[in-house]
């Protein structure tokens, strides 16, 4: 059966040992720990004036389509999600691990008609034109021409309303990259051809952050008997399995715990689209409206029992990640953290981060379920308490450890202890 805990072979070094235990060469090494530097940020964006840095750990033991991922890199300030998605990982790898899927990598571009004469006439001869258009695209338009992206198709959505508006839908298979900066000069482009087929004004031109047509899934069995709880009085395994799917379906019917349960999920997500340099805030801002994609908020993970009453996790949600262009190519940290995941697509890339969401999910439900969700986080939060306070050194984990063993993570609480405390410095 196993130990269902986190193994100890990482947590255990120290924290300049960790990339060599991964392989990671010397120049790697140096990647991540000298980061992004402030001459190659000033080129990033604009009035710099430092850069910001967020811990970067790993998450272990994900079996992904049957293949071994040996580290997943996580990217986040937040205390027990690295620890909580390696935990999952470890108790779903024992049933075989994460089985994910992926549509192709399709984004839509949006071009909004204005002053349509007739939007139905207008609709009917943009579509017999549609397959030019795409042609022109491809081919005959010096600035949409791609060898690693292609125009597929043109829809069309009427808007009710006053004003009515006709909305072109150009469709594009981005594939390794996330696509933006070539749908928006795809969008301006043929804004002026869609404007002479329709006999409107374009006004709006832009990608949609609504990937609903670049999907990943994932889905995972947890064996009823690694489920007992980690308190001082183990539940049932059948009762873990009952609150798990009981707390699912609170997240299903009810937007305000939904809310919650999908800001789980992304801790894992975003954790993962950060270390790779990819875009955090266009992968929340699809999630969420898919969310809603049927007038009513829910959430992205559900969980059931199987006949045999293990916990069955599926989690769908749209993912627009890429492994070329953009930061992923010129953020150092994120090349290396790429090379760690060993990804050769982007649709990789997606499956295994819809893996990462749905074990920090299972994580995450599975202790508020039980002990509750401060028995482990708190007691990982008292270090950053620790800190806050004043410990260094040694000294972060005595007081942490202290905090905890008093169920009192408080800052006033630390800084008492530490001011006590005659073997720190002045």
């Amino acid at each position: 059966m196993g130990d269902p805990t986190p193994s100890p072979r990482l947590r255990d070094l120290p924290a300049d040992a960790r990339a060599a235990a991964l392989g990671l060469g010397d120049e790697r090494i140096a990647a991540l720990h000298d980061g992004l530097s402030l001459a190659q940020a000033d080129h990033m964006i604009e009035n710099v004036i430092g850069v910001f840095g967020l811990p970067l750990g790993v998450a272990q033991h994900f079996v992904v389509n049957g293949c071994e991922i040996a580290a997943v890199p996580m990217a986040i300030e937040e205390a027990s999600v690295v620890a909580a998605c390696s935990y999952a990982a470890k108790l779903a790898r024992a049933s075989g691990g994460f089985t994910a899927g992926s549509s192709e990598p399709i984004m839509i571009g949006q071009v909004q008609l204005m002053d349509v004469p007739d939007i139905e006439s207008a609709r009917a001869r943009l579509a017999a034109e549609a397959k030019a258009l795409i042609g022109w695209l491809n081919y005959a338009n010096p600035s949409t021409r791609s060898r690693h992206a292609r125009a597929v198709g043109l829809e069309t959505r009427a808007l009710a309303g006053d004003p009515p508006m006709l909305i072109a839908h150009i469709l594009y298979d981005c594939g390794d990259a996330m696509g933006a900066n070539l749908i928006n000069t795809a969008c301006e482009a043929i804004a002026p051809r869609l404007e002479q087929l329709s006999g409107g004004r374009a006004n709006l031109r832009i990608l949609s952050n609504l990937s609903d047509r670049r999907m990943a899934w994932a889905t995972c069995t947890i064996r009823a008997d690694l489920l007992a709880a980690r308190t001082d009085n183990p539940a049932p395994a059948t009762e873990v399995v009952a609150r798990i799917v009981e707390a699912s379906l609170f997240a299903e019917r009810d937007p305000y715990r939904a809310a919650t349960h999908n800001k789980g999920i992304m801790n894992g997500v975003d954790a993962v689209v950060i270390a790779t340099g990819n875009d955090w805030r266009a992968v929340e801002a699809a999630a969420h409206a898919y969310a809603a994609r049927d007038g009513r908020y829910t959430a992205l993970a559900t969980w059931r029992a199987d006949a045999e009453g293990n916990l069955v996790g599926r989690i769908e949600l749209p993912l627009a990640v890429g492994i070329v262009g953009g930061a992923t190519r010129v953020h150092p940290v994120a090349q290396v953290a790429l090379e760690l995941l060993g990804v050769k697509t982007a649709r990789e890339l997606a499956e295994i981060i819809a893996c990462v969401g749905l074990a920090q999910n299972f994580a995450a439900v599975r202790a508020l379920a039980m002990e509750g969700i401060q028995q482990g986080h708190m007691a990982l939060h008292a270090r950053q308490i620790a800190i806050a306070a004043g410990a260094r050194g040694e000294e972060v984990e005595r007081i942490a450890a202290q905090l905890v063993a008093e169920r009192n993570v408080r800052l006033e609480r630390a800084r008492a202890l530490i001011n006590r405390d005659p073997s720190l410095p002045a």
